[in-house]
């Protein structure tokens, strides 16, 4: 794109005051610059003050297998599940472009050691668990690690410090978010500094749509992955590729299927799968009527009790079929730091604007159906949201020694 052509856009929108001081920036910076503008997503703004993506329908209990006959046909769902990966049929994705910024870390999260006689990175137990897998089905897991501009030098550099953790790295793959603009309550766009607009991740939504533009697509066919298992970066114990999640997801003739844990109160804070007018989705905890929150079943548990940890097993097909397809954009209230009109950094204390994010529980919405796959909290749900109290680097430390990892 060039200066004229950026100059022409910006001011056919309104936006004509990102473009000051660019004759003062250097040919490379400039060149950047005018990449960040080609690539806004221009009907991200007409979502501002549209409330419509907040209506939501009827929610009735979900399919789900519970512990108990997951117990019973672990052997059943352990069969299918390891054919698949034997197969080469499954492939994994890591969502991790976050920084430990909460937990005073300025590195990327999964960089973050929770050893304490040694070193055991963040990193480093995801791999163990999925090299769990791996030598139980005697192949690897085409491993899929989404980063973010700000962080994926760093990310690569660390695996390769370490080796990958033993994991062979031909079948390891980086790639990069998309990135959304920021703007004000205004509609106009915030600048990060002179020549580079402010921009966050677009959202845990974005994840294989951002693979599609990393040309990951022919990766995936040249393998014949037939199933994606997305997962979050900061769940210690979250068990990778499980055969048993495989699985039962296949042989329940299931497009896409979601780990879950049992809520242990009526007020826990956890997005919930159900349906939603007869098709999966997730209802955030926020979001749930007090009436709704504390319904029973008949045998006197909760009847909106599966919890999601961000753990979820889709069809590539369906994907395939959804990626095109644009999910809902949710406009989200956010803190943004900013350089002013005199080119003073401003760093608010309360939200100054909005950003444009995709949600993962949309791709659920878009599936033809969804699997909730209980699973025991105590063995494969340890969050590290903060550095104390709930879902911490205590509470976390505490869950591995549990299960028997040594810190």
């Amino acid at each position: 794109m060039t200066k004229e052509k950026a100059i022409e856009i910006l001011e056919k929108a309104g936006q004509g005051h990102v473009m000051r001081g660019f004759d003062d920036l250097s040919a490379e910076k400039q060149e950047a610059f005018l990449a960040q503008i080609e690539n806004i997503n221009w009907s991200d703004f007409k979502l501002i003050g549209n409330d419509s993506n907040n209506a939501r329908g009827e929610f009735t209990v979900p399919p789900a297998i519970e512990l108990s006959e997951i117990a019973e046909r672990k052997a059943e769902f352990e069969a299918v599940g390891l054919e698949a990966i034997k197969k080469g049929e499954v492939g994994a994705v890591l969502l991790a472009g976050g920084m430990g910024t909460r937990l005073g870390f300025d590195l990327p999260k999964g960089c973050y050691n929770v050893g304490q006689t040694h070193e055991l990175f963040i990193f480093e137990c995801l791999i163990n668990n999925l090299m769990e897998v791996v030598n139980k089905a005697g192949a690897f897991v085409p491993l899929y690690i989404m980063t973010s501009e700000k962080n994926d030098e760093v990310t690569q550099k660390f695996f390769k410090e370490h080796n990958y953790f033993g994991y062979n790295p031909e079948y390891v793959k980086f790639f990069i978010q998309d990135m959304a603009c920021a703007v004000d309550y205004d509609g106009k766009l915030l600048l990060e500094e002179e020549g580079r607009l402010a921009t966050s991740p677009n959202g845990n939504g974005g994840w294989y749509a951002s693979m599609m533009k990393a040309g990951l697509k022919g990766d995936i066919q040249a393998r014949g992955l037939k199933w994606i298992n997305v997962f979050a970066v900061d769940n210690v114990l979250q068990r990778i590729a499980d055969p048993l999640f495989i699985g039962a997801t296949i042989l329940g003739n299931y497009v896409s299927g979601s780990k879950v844990v049992r809520k242990v109160e009526p007020a826990e804070k956890m997005g919930l799968l159900c349906l939603e007018d007869g098709k999966p989705s997730i209802v955030e905890y926020y979001e749930m009527s007090k009436e709704m929150s504390e319904a029973k079943a008949e045998d006197g548990s909760l009847l909106y009790k599966y919890g999601v940890i961000l753990n979820y097993l889709f069809s590539v097909e369906k994907l395939d079929e959804i990626v095109d397809n644009n999910l809902v954009v949710h406009v989200v209230e956010k803190k943004i730091p900013f350089v002013n009109e005199a080119g003073e950094k401003v760093s608010p204390t309360e939200p100054n604007g909005y950003k444009f994010e995709l949600l993962v529980l949309d791709m659920i919405h878009m599936m033809d159906n969804n699997l909730a796959f209980e699973v025991d909290r105590n063995y494969e749900f340890a969050p590290i949201k903060n550095l104390h109290g709930v879902d911490s680097v205590d509470s976390a430390r505490e869950l591995l020694q549990k299960n028997g990892v040594v810190l």
